[in-house]
């Protein structure tokens, strides 16, 4: 059985990536991958978490609740960005400065 601390170790290893994603990158593609390095992050967390309580299985629902949202929320965020690039013709944050014609 791999120990807890390992688990949470590559969580921790991977919300830093997505972290650094979100606040480095200039395209909102990669920005979107970086959040969902930290989403990915969180349900490692709940998996490794709900080892601990085999009965009710907490854990492993919560995970597959997170992986339900974070699809929906892959899908509505990329249908944002190809409505934005369809008016601006581009996906950098920085050079989206007005939201109304």
């Amino acid at each position: 059985m791999i120990p807890f601390t390992h688990f949470m170790l590559v969580g921790a290893i991977l919300f830093c990536i997505g972290l650094y994603a979100v606040l480095t990158k200039r395209n909102a593609i990669q920005i979107l991958i970086g959040i969902e390095f930290m989403i990915n992050a969180a349900i490692i967390n709940f998996v490794a978490a709900g080892q601990y309580d085999k009965d009710r299985m907490g854990g492993q629902l919560f995970a597959l609740f997170a992986i339900v949202m974070a699809a929906a929320a892959v899908a509505v965020a990329l249908a944002i960005i190809l409505k934005v690039y369809q008016h601006y013709k581009t996906i950098d944050p920085d050079k989206i400065d007005q939201l109304r014609n």
